[in-house]
Order: structure tokens, then sequence, then C-alpha cells
């Protein structure tokens, strides 16, 4: 059954209490309390995502203003046969816009669309852009809901640290409708620095790149807007203070040591990591402040490396830190080499990694047994193999990475004939 709630708090948990059935929740401020409710299990809830069969995800890139960027953007569209909106969300200055486009691409057909013309005029340009009569539409928000048009496959939306996260998600799902693959390009002052709530919806966005992302976007939405006090009336509370996941771990974690549960069983956050390598180097593989200086962005990039499962996943995360920060600094460099190296340990059975006393030291889950001696040859004789650890003799700390890196291939490569004998 379908409930619209109430602005009350109290009023909403009585309407609750009433009905023994299951709710559909629409709401306006009101859904940041009910999605924290949600999530620090005082109710319990099922997410569904329901996605087209056809429909692709849109890739989304964070750019600051170019016009290399937006004639390569227009022109590849273009090449595709598609269509493009250009969402300048100042009416005042979209003839200038419109002039500027039309100026570096002087063989685009631009129209453009705004709340404020004529309904006949306004009618009149939608049509010509649905029958694909013009390029590119240059436009404010009137697009942001009732627009359908499939062959429309790239956005650029200009000042996109002026938008908030859930009117950012609503038109990037202007584009993409079809069964190319859509992009959205979000621009942002080039050499300035935005502010810090803009810098976290822009990110947010670029990380829910997957289809029924909704969710997810509205979880980080909770994060950076703050739930308040979740039965009370108040905007303001503690989540945001320190953040809705450690929060809600905290919260989680109070609520199962009071209530009775079997020994046996373990929460998500003891499971999390427990096959992944330790790794303990003197290494400088870090993020440093001049690189990214807004600390929860930092801790946000750290968060998704710790989940990176591939290379490939480290490779997207090298590709978008250039773009939103530029060059690399070797800490970085450093640091995704080891997330990689992690990886590929763990998939070893690699438990910690470490040095001392001039040696590199690698424990494995599982005794060697009786194909030490086969090891040992096959690695080298320097190499001093143990139980359930190798220890490989430095020339250099500077060689730790390189070093370890050349051990786990050579045990790659023995343990993989090893198994072609057996």
């Amino acid at each position: 059954s379908f409930t619209e709630m109430k602005n009350g708090t109290k009023e909403d948990y009585l309407l609750l209490e009433k009905h023994e059935k299951d709710f559909e929740r629409k709401t306006a401020d009101r859904i940041l309390k009910y999605m924290a409710s949600l999530n620090t299990t005082l109710e319990g809830y099922q997410v569904s995502r329901l996605e087209h069969s056809l429909q692709t995800a849109t890739k989304a890139f964070r750019n600051g203003e170019s016009e290399e960027i937006i004639v390569d953007a227009v022109m590849r569209e273009i090449e595709r046969e598609g269509q493009v909106f250009y969402l300048h969300n100042r009416v005042k200055t979209m003839p200038d816009v419109v002039n500027r486009l039309s100026e570096m691409m002087p063989n685009v057909r631009i129209s453009y669309a705004h709340g404020r013309m004529p309904e006949d005029e306004l009618e009149s340009v939608m049509v010509q852009f649905a029958n694909k009569d013009s390029d590119v539409l240059v436009c404010t928000t009137i697009i942001e809901s009732g627009i359908d048009l499939p062959n429309v496959n790239t956005l650029i939306l200009d000042r996109a640290d002026r938008f908030g996260l859930s009117q950012m998600y609503q038109l990037r799902g202007r584009v993409g409708r079809g069964e190319r693959r859509a992009y959205a390009y979000l621009m942002v002052p080039k050499g300035r620095k935005i502010t810090e709530n803009a810098e976290r919806r822009i990110e947010a966005i670029m990380e829910a790149s997957d289809l029924g992302a909704g969710f997810m976007i509205a979880m980080r939405d909770l994060e950076i807007r703050g739930a308040g006090n979740i039965l009370g009336s108040a905007q303001s509370g503690h989540i945001k203070s320190v953040g809705l996941e450690l929060y809600s771990q905290i919260l989680n974690q109070a609520v199962e040591e009071i209530k009775p549960q079997d020994a046996e069983v373990q929460n998500d956050w003891d499971n999390f990591g427990q096959d992944l390598a330790i790794i303990d180097l003197p290494i400088a593989a870090f993020i440093p402040d001049e690189y990214v200086s807004y600390l929860p962005s930092k801790l946000g990039i750290y968060h998704r490396l710790s989940k990176a499962k591939d290379e490939s996943d480290v490779t997207d995360m090298k590709e978008e830190l250039i773009d939103r920060y530029g060059d690399l600094p070797n800490e970085v460099n450093e640091l995704l080499n080891l997330i990689n190296i992690r990886n590929f340990a763990s998939s070893l059975g690699v438990k910690t990694v470490n040095s001392s006393d001039g040696a590199l030291l690698i424990g494995f889950s599982e005794d060697f047994g009786g194909a030490k001696f086969a090891l040992q040859k096959a690695i080298g004789p320097s190499v001093d193999v143990r139980g359930s650890s190798i220890r490989v003799p430095l020339r250099t700390e500077n060689e730790l990475l390189v070093t370890l890196e050349n051990i786990l291939t050579r045990y790659k490569v023995f343990r993989a004939r090893l198994d072609r004998m057996v």
C-alpha cells in the first residue's frame, strides 16, 4: 500500500503503528530520517534494484571548463548521429553561451530552451529537437523531468558545483535512455576552488555510475547533509559529525552487544578484509595533503582503494585521480602499486608481509610441508624457506616492492607447476 507521509515525525510513527502492512514511504525532508532508521536496524528493509534490460549506465566525467573538451564531447556524439544537452542554468546569459558555442562549432546546429519562453515557442523548440532538427540543445533545468529522448546521449553540465546531489542525479538520468552508452560531463571552474560540499556531491555522482544507483545517491546525500535525530524533529545530529558509515557501525555494534545471539555468528565488519594480506613495509605510500587537501575526500579514496579487488579497479581509480587532481605524486603511485601487490599476494595465500633486520618476511596461511625444498630450489639459494614463511635478504630498502613482486611471481609459477604435476 502507498502512504504519503506527513511532515510531523510523531504523526509519521503513529501512522506506522496503526497499519500492519508494507509501506512505500514517499517523503521530502523526512526521507533522510527514514533512511537513517532503516540503516541503523530500527526497521528491517530490503533493497530491490530494477534495471532496464537494454539500458546502459551513464559514464560521468569531471572536467575544468575547457573549449577543447566541450568540442570533443559534442563532435563525438554527432559522429554517432546523436544529440547533446548543454545545461546552462542562467537564462540571462544563455544567448551568450549559444553564441560562444556557435563560434566554437560553426557547423553544429544549436537551439536553446528555458522556462521563461512563450509556451508555443518552447513547444516548437522541443519538437524540433525531438525531430533531430538540431544537434545541441542549450537549456536550463527545464529538462529535469518529463524528458525521454533516446537519441540524446551526452550531457554537458555547466557549473556542476552549483547543483544539488539529487538534482545532478536526476539530470544525468536525462541521457542514456536507450541502448547506447551515455556520457555526462560535469564542468567546474578551471583554476578555482569549489566548496567542500560541492566537492563531495560531485564525488558521489562520480562513484554512483551503475544503473539503479539512486539508493546509493540518497545514502550519500544522507551522509553529506546529516539525518538529525532519528526519532525527533531536529534536522541536525551526530551522524553528520562522524560520518554515516562509522556511526552505523558503532550503533550496530552497540545493539549486537546487548542482543542475544549465537556465538558462531559473526558480523560483516568482523569478516571484512580477513582474506587480504597485511603488508607492513617502510614505504612512502599515501595521499599527501598537497594533492588532496579535503580530508573526507581523502578518506573516501582510501576506502575505495581498500575495496579494490583487481588491477582494473586500481587503474580506474588512477585515471579518476589524474582527472580530478592532476598528475600523481610518487607517494600515490607507490600506494597504487602497493594495492596491486596486496591483491596479488592475497590471491596466493599470503597473510603478512613485513621487513626486519635487512630482510623481507613473507608469511603464508599454510605450511609448505614436503614442497619446502622444491620451493627453495625454485626461488633461489639466497632465499630462506621455513615452515609457512619465506625470508628474502634485501640489498636496499628501495627495492622492497620490486623484490616482493618478484618473489611472489616465482612462487606463483612454482605453484602452477606443482598443480600440473598433481
